[in-house]
């Protein structure tokens, strides 16, 4: 599970969802996830495309970040949709009086100028890994290990949506998420801002009558292949 929120951050996670709505980055409807499930709701942080929603996000991850009181020294961005976040979250948290480095690295080693996969600030210390979702985990794990290889210490995992989804196929459903699976490896908090649990208490406080409908879809999802 992620990390335990207070009830200032359940506000926050509320607020986070109809901004998500409002964006278009949360939908509802029926889509298909590259587990080949049917899923009642997307999530697409790469519409985070435009300075004032980046902005905005940002001022959530921050906050989020923050508030879990977890220790961290800087912030890390996997490519591709990791770099926008960490250094938009970079900038949000300067403005509330923390300012980090942040560094992300390139999906291919540059053999010309300063070279390597890692761009921007030298890792070191403890290390925030910021992204969208946590899928397979496979941008997580390289990250541990670029980090770590850097003789730095990997803090926390922070992300926008926990989908508490247990890994696996539509018809093998294995017995722990991608999170749990990364927080039992790894042995640091992954920090959402918003969980499936979050959203069907959205849901469930009827906030938006015109999604009354989609609670149930998404209850029945829960049921299945949650966590």
């Amino acid at each position: 599970m992620t990390q335990q929120t207070t009830p200032a951050a359940d506000t926050l996670s509320h607020t986070f969802i109809r901004f998500a709505l409002d964006a278009g980055v949360l939908s509802f409807g029926e889509f298909v996830t590259k587990a080949g499930r049917k899923s009642p709701y997307f999530f697409n942080a790469g519409l985070f495309n435009e300075g004032a929603t980046l902005g905005q996000v940002a001022q959530f991850y921050a906050k989020t970040l923050l508030a879990s009181g977890v220790s961290f020294d800087m912030l890390f961005g996997p490519a591709y949709k990791g770099i926008t976040l960490a250094s938009a979250t970079a900038v949000a948290l300067a403005g509330m009086g923390r300012n980090v480095g942040f560094a992300y690295n390139r999906k291919e080693a540059k053999d010309h100028g300063e070279g390597g996969t890692l761009v921007g600030a030298r890792l070191q210390g403890k290390v925030v890994i910021v992204d969208d979702v946590i899928s397979a985990g496979t941008s997580v794990r390289e990250s541990m290990q670029l980090i770590r290889s850097a003789g730095a210490e990997p803090a926390a995992v922070l992300i926008a949506l926990d989908r508490m989804e247990r890994s696996g196929t539509a018809d093998q459903i294995g017995e722990r998420s991608a999170v749990q699976d990364v927080q039992r490896e790894y042995g640091v908090p992954v920090i959402a801002i918003a969980s499936l649990n979050d959203l069907l208490a959205y849901l469930d406080a009827g906030r938006d009558p015109a999604l009354a409908a989609s609670r149930e879809a998404v209850a029945a999802y829960r049921q299945r292949y949650g966590v």
